[in-house]
């Protein structure tokens, strides 16, 4: 059966980070939609000081009313799991299935500083600290891409809105009530955090939980079983 696919990229990255995927899923019959946030990839010449993560949850909800969507698959990238568990508490009604994909699964209060690893919040509150509004790319060889495609990563990647990372969130567990929920963990990338997040779901009760032997941009990677996985959840 066709399903609708709503792709939600990670910090400095855009909608072109899931071409790979989109196409392997629109050639199996799917509907898919891969949303730029404000201020990041095509929509780098609007970044501003203002946007802040309500700007980049509306952003993606928008798409989903403006759209009529229903019954989504809603699958949201490292960043983007502040942004997905954001729409599901605007529009938990049209999510079918909700996936994370090597992305930070926020409780209420939390924000993406506070909870990324030690290297990253010491860079936003070095930030913070000159009054910047923006934090330049993380090198693609961090993430641990492959070679391959290193150099296209990081030619593609702009800075990201310093207030997106800063924001606490405010949540009352609404991903929580989706009948489908999966994280994907890319083992190929270290990070405390994510094995925090893989480890806690792997041992709770209606959960999927895979792993994949690959860097961080899992749809860079490998997009032909990120395209499998996402199947299979939905």
């Amino acid at each position: 059966m066709a399903a609708t696919f709503v792709l939600v990229h990670g910090g400095w990255h855009g909608g072109w980070c899931w071409r790979r995927v989109s196409d392997l899923l629109q050639k199996k019959g799917h509907k898919v939609f891969t949303p730029t946030m404000t201020g990041l990839g095509e929509r780098c010449h609007l970044i501003d000081p203002k946007i802040n993560l309500a700007t980049h949850i509306t952003d993606i909800v928008n798409v989903i009313k403006w759209e009529g969507l229903k019954d989504i698959v809603l699958v949201g990238h490292s960043y983007g799991g502040m942004i997905i568990s954001g729409i599901a508490e605007q529009a938990g009604d049209a999510i079918g299935a909700i996936v994370f994909l090597d992305a930070f699964v926020p409780e209420s209060g939390d924000s993406l500083a506070a909870k990324a690893s030690q290297p990253v919040r010491e860079q936003i509150a070095a930030l913070e600290q000159k009054g910047e509004h923006a934090m330049k790319p993380v090198p693609a060889a961090v993430f641990r891409v492959n070679e391959k495609d290193r150099s296209w990563v990081d030619a593609m990647c702009t800075p990201h809105p310093l207030a997106t990372l800063t924001d606490k969130i405010a949540l009352t567990g609404a991903h929580e009530k989706i009948a489908k929920k999966a994280y994907i963990r890319a083992k190929g990338y270290p990070s405390v955090p994510f094995d925090g997040y893989h480890d806690k779901l792997k041992a709770t009760a209606g959960w999927r939980v895979y792993e994949v032997p690959c860097g961080h941009d899992v749809m860079v990677d490998m997009p032909e079983r990120l395209a499998e996985i996402l199947m299979e959840v939905a």
